[in-house]
């Protein structure tokens, strides 16, 4: 295991509403963060995104589940998030599956993360979210 994953994981999961401070030491000033719902440039901009992130949900929680360095300064992180959303699943917990692709020199400078858009958002929205699990129910 890649001990720059390692250190990287265990920061970013400390991450919370009142400790954002570790992001200027994670990530480079022209850090590019993408998600299937993002699309964000430079730390000021990742900053203010979690910040919105931390404000609007609660007892967010990364658990790590494996790494791999495929070249210096190049890796994945898999992962499971959960958390809660007043406004999804009546507030209750969601867990999503991921990855994310890490590229480094000192500090990140480009963070992909993948995952089901669907899983995350889509199919805890009141009305939407039984048409999106039936759809789903219907291609598997």
């Amino acid at each position: 295991m890649s001990a720059y994953l390692q250190q990287f994981a265990e920061r970013f999961a400390s991450l919370d509403a009142a400790n954002l401070a570790p992001l200027e030491k994670l990530y480079s000033e022209d850090v590019t963060f993408r998600d299937p719902l993002h699309h964000i440039q430079g730390l000021q901009a990742l900053r203010a995104y979690f910040e919105q992130l931390y404000a609007n949900a609660s007892d967010i929680h990364y658990a790590l589940t494996s790494t791999d360095e495929v070249r210096p300064g190049q890796g994945y992180l898999r992962w499971t998030l959960q958390f809660c959303h007043p406004r999804l699943a009546r507030g209750q917990p969601i867990r999503l599956q991921g990855c994310s692709c890490l590229h480094w020199r000192d500090r990140v400078y480009f963070h992909q993360d993948y995952f089901d858009a669907g899983a995350l958002l889509y199919e805890h929205l009141p009305v939407m979210g039984g048409t999106i699990r039936w759809l789903k129910g219907r291609l598997a």
